[in-house]
């Protein structure tokens, strides 16, 4: 088998193919999250702390020089990364709980019985011949 005709048949795959949507989802999502927290979330809080913008917040470490720009710890940005995380989390934990939720039902549900094999098949023919 070649190489090529090898990828093709595992690109092609359900698994890769479902992983593939699956990040592509996850970052669009993602992206939702994050205008969420920057832009609905976090200018509230910010006002109820009184005024205050998380994305400014900041601890200077060394002040600007002619040739070097300041050396800041942005603590407010990862404030809110940490925030989109726990949002992006929940969200998920949320989708696997009810995606578990629905396959028990699933399986909860009685199957139907199999359909008989061909050997019990014949040996009912049998049976059924015998007792004529």
């Amino acid at each position: 088998m070649s190489m090529v005709s090898e990828f093709k048949s595992f690109a092609m795959k359900g698994n890769v193919m479902d992983m593939a949507v699956g990040i592509i989802m996850g970052g669009a999502f993602g992206k939702i999250v994050a205008s969420f927290v920057n832009d609905v979330l976090m200018p509230p809080i910010g006002m109820l702390l009184g005024g205050v913008d998380f994305t400014e917040l900041a601890l200077t470490m060394k002040g600007a020089t002619a040739e070097a720009p300041a050396v800041t710890l942005k603590y407010g940005t990862f404030i809110q990364t940490v925030v989109d995380f726990l949002i992006i989390a929940f969200a998920i934990f949320m989708m696997v709980k009810w995606m578990n939720r629905m396959k028990k039902q699933e399986a909860a549900a009685p199957a139907a019985p199999p359909a008989p094999s061909n050997e019990e098949v014949l040996l009912t023919q049998i049976r059924d011949l015998l007792k004529k």
